[in-house]
């Protein structure tokens, strides 16, 4: 079985940073794509950024330069390193594993940036 715990969220100055975590368990984060997700009230949860089992990586225009996704196998994380944040940034992240047909869901950590 397959959880996935967020963690690193908090409140920031507008232009701060901001470092989140995916703590991911079972046997197949190696292999597994992962991704981050963001979701206001109100709104469809965004895509923000994806990193393969072989480290590609892809990026959301709204967060290409600012935001970088990485993963450590041999901890079994997954981290999203938010520079430059806006107050648009705001929102609850989510960190998703793809593994064949088969996807799950952290429960999501907020983040929230003053202007």
């Amino acid at each position: 079985q397959v959880q996935l715990v967020e963690s690193g969220g908090g409140l920031v100055q507008a232009g701060g940073s901001l470092r989140l975590s995916c703590a991911a368990s079972g046997n197949i984060f190696t292999i597994s794509v992962m991704a981050w997700y963001r979701q206001t009230p109100g709104k469809q949860r965004e895509w923000v950024a994806t990193i393969t089992d072989d480290n590609r990586t892809n990026y959301a225009d709204s967060v290409k330069g600012r935001f970088t996704i990485s993963r450590d196998n041999a901890k079994k994380m997954v981290y999203l390193q938010m520079n430059s944040l806006k107050p648009e940034d705001t929102a609850v992240y989510y960190c998703k594993l793809t593994w064949s047909w088969k996807t799950y869901w952290g429960q999501g950590t907020q983040v929230t940036v003053s202007s």
